[in-house]
């Protein structure tokens, strides 16, 4: 029994990592590897579980990325599962700053580093992007999600509305819309 929990903790951790150790840009770029482990490849978590737990990580304070492990590792195997996800997230970005931290002042002045660094930031859009169409299929599947996808993005692009505020403005709208259905339905069947 034993053996089988820390197997799946092991299991677990080594999937974090490796969304840690090939994500480069961190946080948002972090979500399609993690949505690939937790969701089509382990098959952990169901579609529709990510998405939430990919709105309530937004929605609090911290980095996104640290936030989604650790409430995935605690949905899967409680706080030990947390703890497992959260090193598994954290380890190769400390390594690698620890290393670059290391050895930067030596290889800050070479031309082909600064150029590697530029290369990158068109990746790490590309993956942020991936993970906004991919989201974009689920969230957006009514006229009313359409309005709230517009309203939220000219909150966010013109009026610079913190993004967890937007997230729980628009799921108290949700819930209050949801109320208000159900009282007029049940006031249609009285």
């Amino acid at each position: 029994m034993l053996g089988g929990r820390l197997s799946f903790f092991v299991k677990m951790f080594m999937a974090f990592f490796k969304i840690g150790a090939f994500t480069l840009g961190g946080g948002y770029a972090m979500i399609p590897l993690m949505k690939l482990e937790m969701v089509e490849k382990n098959k952990w978590l169901k579609e529709e579980e990510f998405l939430d737990i990919i709105a309530v990580s937004q929605s609090v304070p911290g980095a996104v990325a640290i936030n989604t492990s650790v409430y995935i590792g605690y949905k899967l195997g409680g706080l030990t599962g947390a703890i497992f996800a959260l090193f598994g997230t954290v380890l190769p970005s400390f390594l690698t700053i620890l290393f670059i931290a290391y050895f930067y002042s030596e290889v800050r002045e070479i031309t082909y580093f600064n150029k590697a660094l530029k290369g990158v930031y068109p990746s790490i859009f590309i993956l942020i992007l991936s993970a906004a169409f991919s989201l974009w299929k689920k969230a957006l599947k009514d006229y009313q999600s359409y309005v709230i996808f517009i309203m939220s993005l000219f909150l966010l692009l013109f009026v610079n509305v913190y993004p967890g505020i937007l997230i729980l403005v628009f799921g108290l709208i949700g819930v209050f819309r949801g109320l208000y259905k159900d009282a007029k339905r049940m006031k249609k069947n009285d």
